[in-house]
């Protein structure tokens, strides 16, 4: 079944999707973008509040990008190690201007993880700087990498521009598209990879294609205007933070103000309140941190506050209304869709939805066994990948069958076309052969205890084949008080967790995202030294 995004309610115009516009490569849209809105524009605001105008990203990108591909080939795939900002966006562009797949690299994924994604992509170039390995600490994660890859520092190549390197910015400047290399709309832009939350990562090969498709999904989805300032503290390596975050802006004239980390609550409160910022991109567990350190009035700026990667909890919802009349947006993407698969929208925000499908995507729902009204999403459209690079097969992209990629997700969706997300297929646990959310889970302990952060997970049970465990940043978290709730609240108790393990801290990933693999691994390790008490 097709659906077809609608014009938001609130009577906000709308730019109709436009497929024939995403026909070249992602460069060659940025010379348009420059062309449209003038090469003396404020484009950018980097996160030392310099700014950049479309001018100077071309004029570095082009300069940055003939010293960059010196040893290497063309659709070679270069890794790019850095952090939200502007020179994480220029390195993209010069890659890919002189016809470089960009490979996006999580940096705090650890050695292991970072190598894992160098071999799977076939990565034998890491871009970074000594700032960004200096500031996170990443000495010994850098001496691991040398061992199988060349490391490049921005601040070395930029010291060793030559005169033909600057010569090529130069006429670039006023012939981009005759110096810059074309490409297929349908060869890889680039490569990101899968946030990990549940196992190995697996590289994404999206192209040129589909990156400009999301872009005009978006933009037909949720109006957007050259006034607005769109803030961005999410990660790069993060297909909502490259894509939306740092790439759209530029496309449609609206200026981005990037943070380095979404790690700083008072920093990006007060960067939010003295930029002016209209559009916030933020995760449940993001802002939620940001109203707490905020001020009354802090926030007030923002006309559109548009979250994903995790579920958005009421209680977040409820506080960013009573503190600053903020209406949140919740939407839903996978980095395979590049990345936004749905989204709700102004006079359109249906809670406890992520809105509806983007404009030119197709859907079905395969029946899951014990999860009734609902089924396993697939999806596919302009924006689904050109497909998975696998560590077992380095280096090839696998299409999905037909076109189809399978989420992983059970949703359903209303008559309406609104989408419910239940959950992962993953994320479901079998009690004593009955099937239980472990969303649902957490979302009754959120209920309780809205002031701490909760993760569920399922462990092997020798009676009912499984057991949900509850791990908890509330040091007073009880099993009693939490069978209360759900007796009150119509919660069947085989929803309630069998045990708790208290943590300082529900470990998160670079993305936001809720690390399930390190929560495992706690649970697991807690109950094996802790004997089972429960009723």
């Amino acid at each position: 079944m097709a659906l077809t995004s609608v014009a938001a309610a609130s009577g906000e115009e709308i730019i109709p999707f436009d497929l024939g516009s995403t026909q070249k490569p992602v460069f060659h849209a940025l010379v348009e973008a420059r062309s449209r809105f003038g090469g003396k524009r404020a484009a950018l605001v980097d996160g030392d509040e310099r700014v950049l105008t479309y001018d100077e990203i071309l004029r570095a990108a082009l300069a940055l990008g003939h010293a960059l591909k010196k040893g290497t080939a063309k659709a070679e795939t270069v890794g790019v190690m850095l952090p939200t900002g502007a020179a994480a966006v220029i390195s993209f562009f010069a890659l890919s201007a002189y016809g470089r797949v960009p490979a996006m690299l999580n940096f705090t994924s650890g050695a292991s993880g970072l190598l894992s994604a160098i071999r799977t992509a076939r990565v034998k170039r890491v871009v970074t700087a000594h700032r960004l390995i200096e500031v996170a600490k990443l000495e010994d994660v850098v001496a691991e990498l040398e061992k199988i890859v060349e490391v490049v520092y921005l601040e070395d190549v930029r010291a060793n521009l030559s005169l033909v390197d600057k010569a090529f910015a130069v006429v670039g400047g006023f012939l981009p598209n005759v110096i810059s290399a074309s490409a297929a709309e349908r060869a890889p832009a680039v490569v990101l990879f899968t946030s990990g939350t549940e196992g190995e990562p697996k590289g994404v090969a999206l192209s040129h294609k589909n990156l400009l498709a999301n872009m005009e999904q978006v933009r037909s989805h949720i109006a957007l205007y050259e006034t607005d300032i769109l803030f961005n503290p999410l990660p790069t390596f993060h297909c909502f933070g490259l894509t939306v975050g740092a790439l759209l802006p530029l496309y449609i004239g609206m200026k981005v103000v990037f943070h380095p980390t979404p790690l700083q609550p008072r920093e990006i409160v007060r960067r939010i309140r003295e930029s002016g910022a209209t559009i916030l991109l933020s995760t449940d567990t993001f802002i939620s941190q940001y109203a707490r350190a905020g001020d009354q009035g802090d926030l007030n700026s923002l006309r559109l506050a548009v979250c994903g990667a995790e579920r958005l909890r009421d209680e977040t919802r409820a506080l960013l209304r009573r503190k600053y009349a903020i209406e949140l947006l919740e939407g839903y993407g996978v980095t395979e869709a590049s990345p936004v698969i749905a989204a709700n929208q102004p006079g359109a925000n249906r809670p406890g939805t992520v809105g509806k499908l983007m404009a030119g995507m197709e859907y079905r729902l395969d029946p899951v066994e014990g999860i009734p009204n609902s089924g396993r999403l697939l999806v596919r459209g302009p924006n689904v990948m050109l497909g998975y690079i696998r560590a077992e097969n380095p280096g090839r992209i696998v299409p999905p069958e037909d076109g189809w990629h399978d989420t992983g997700d059970v949703v359903s969706v209303d008559d309406d076309g609104f989408v419910a997300i239940k959950g992962r297929l993953k994320r479901f646990a079998k009690i004593g052969g009955e099937t239980v959310s472990l969303a649902v889970v957490e979302s009754c302990a959120s209920a309780l205890w809205p002031e701490f952060s909760h993760a569920a997970v399922s462990v092997r049970d020798h009676r009912k084949g499984e057991q949900i465990v509850l791990v908890t940043t509330n040091q007073e978290a009880r099993r009693i008080d939490l069978v209360g709730w759900a007796h009150n609240h119509g919660v069947p108790e085989i929803a309630v967790p069998r045990r708790i393990v208290v943590t300082g801290a529900v470990p998160v990933l670079g993305t936001g995202k809720t690390d399930y693999v390190r929560i495992q691994r706690t649970a697991e390790a807690e109950l094996a030294t802790v004997p089972d008490t429960a009723a």
